[in-house]
């Protein structure tokens, strides 16, 4: 996984400057992110190995009131755990976007925060300090 925002160096930094900050901020959105896509994956292969066993007991089923469970059982084994595995691909392709794009939120985030030009964000404005008032005349006492 990787970002697929587009930012530029802000104006005056250096490439130097500008890695550390790409550098940091991919670690940022890494950690926002961290353990999703493997959770997605987990789910999905659970599913298919449920499927598989719930379609190998049927098939078990079919064929012992046939009077042959082994044959049953690979009839009907065989397209449930290719259907499950289809579907563990499928579950796990699904939740892939919606990482990707808090992935992409959070490192634009960073690189914004960092003063970086980001596709889809206004530049920031400048920011000026305000010039102190100079203090106030004292008057001397005749």
């Amino acid at each position: 996984m990787g970002p697929l925002v587009q930012v530029m160096p802000a104006a005056g930094k250096t490439l130097a400057a500008f890695e550390v900050d790409l550098d940091q901020c991919k670690a940022f959105a890494e950690r926002m992110t961290r353990g999703q896509a493997e959770s997605a994956n987990h789910r999905a292969i659970g599913g298919a190995l449920l499927n598989t066993a719930v379609g190998a007991g049927g098939g078990a089923l079919v064929g012992w009131t046939a009077g042959d469970s082994l044959t049953g059982a690979a009839a009907f084994g065989a397209p449930a755990a290719a259907s499950g595995a289809t579907g563990a691909l499928g579950a796990s392709s699904t939740a892939q976007p919606g990482i990707q794009s808090q992935y992409d939120n959070a490192y634009a985030q960073c690189m914004y925060a960092r003063g970086n030009q980001v596709q889809g964000y206004a530049p920031q404005a400048p920011t000026v300090e305000p010039t102190p008032a100079p203090p106030p005349e004292r008057r001397r006492a005749r």
